[in-house]
């Protein structure tokens, strides 16, 4: 799966461990986040990973910042993009099941490495349930324009 993910400088360092356990388990990932400390805006970060998946150059995406939030708001800006700031699995698992999000975004200051791999791990091994959860995500996009 080729998966893009983000980060600003606050998640520089769980960025790369994300980025190595996904590899690990034979996706392909884009990097296009930060990689230094150096501070960074988040905003552009967020609406690069959410191109990205909205027009299919990556088929998901994971963002992270100091807590999920700002990257995630800038990633659902992008018509098409269902982000959802997760701090743990199950509410990873729901946004997939029931609002088919298609990015994860979490927070370099919340969670801790291996509390992030849960998250990431769960989400994608979740799929959408559609069914009556689809006339929801119908409303969610008209909501676009």
């Amino acid at each position: 799966m080729k998966i893009a993910i983000g980060n600003d400088h606050a998640a520089v360092e769980l960025k790369f461990i994300i980025k190595e356990h996904l590899e690990a388990k034979g996706h392909e990932v884009l990097n296009v986040g930060a990689n230094t400390t150096e501070s960074v805006d988040y905003p552009a970060i967020g609406e690069n990973v959410g191109r990205m998946v909205a027009s299919g150059e990556a088929e998901i995406g994971v963002l992270i910042c100091g807590t999920g939030v700002g990257i995630s708001i800038a990633a659902n800006k992008v018509k098409g993009v269902r982000a959802c700031v997760c701090s743990e699995p199950y509410t990873a698992k729901l946004s997939k099941m029931h609002n088919n999000s298609n990015i994860i975004a979490f927070g370099a200051r919340v969670v801790g490495s291996e509390m992030a791999k849960m998250i990431v791990d769960t989400w994608m091994e979740t799929e959408y349930e559609g069914g009556r959860h689809q006339r929801r995500v119908d409303l969610l996009d008209a909501i676009e324009g």
